[in-house]
């Protein structure tokens, strides 16, 4: 089955500009389609958070990303049309937990994240679609700043340092 029967695409751009929330609008729309985020794919261990306190912009860096699980999820996925489990990465403890899912038809594979255009290189196709998404800077933070209060539990003020850091760090 695999890669000449499914669909990439790759949904890109800076924080809160409404990547996660397309991709969850994509995957009501159209059947057989699953979501990878780059968000599930996050180092994790004592390296990590020795790092997350010292590099400033930490996780919106790519030193962040377990590039190597996340092309061996990417790569399985194209090559037998199913996955069997997804990550999630917790926010506030810092680890994820893999949890089992119903093997499924994928005809569609929705990878979205900071690092989705970082990541075109682990497909060896030429038909994807890839979008970048574009909203202005105060709208993002807006979103970001809810959303870190809210999920995440940070406080404001640090949300918004956060927020410029990654808007730099991600047009950079």
């Amino acid at each position: 089955r695999g890669i000449e029967n499914m669909k990439l695409i790759f949904i890109s751009g800076p924080s809160g500009s409404g990547k996660t929330t397309l991709s969850k609008i994509i995957r009501e729309k159209i059947k057989h389609s699953i979501i990878i985020s780059t968000d599930n794919y996050y180092k994790t261990g004592f390296v990590s958070i020795i790092l997350s306190k010292f590099v400033e912009g930490y996780f919106d860096r790519r030193i962040s990303l377990n590039y190597k699980q996340l092309k061996k999820d990417i790569r399985f996925i194209i090559q037998n049309g199913f996955l069997d489990s997804l990550r999630s990465y917790n926010f506030n403890s810092k680890k994820i937990t893999r949890f089992s899912i119903k093997p499924q038809n994928i005809k569609y594979l929705i990878i979205e994240g900071i690092f989705a255009r970082e990541i075109l290189s682990i497909v060896d196709k030429k038909d994807y679609f890839f979008l970048k998404l574009k909203k202005n800077k105060q709208y993002c933070m807006n979103r970001v700043i809810e959303r870190d209060f809210i999920e995440r539990g940070k406080a404001k003020k640090l949300a918004e340092k956060d927020f410029l850091k990654s808007w730099d760090i991600y047009y950079s």
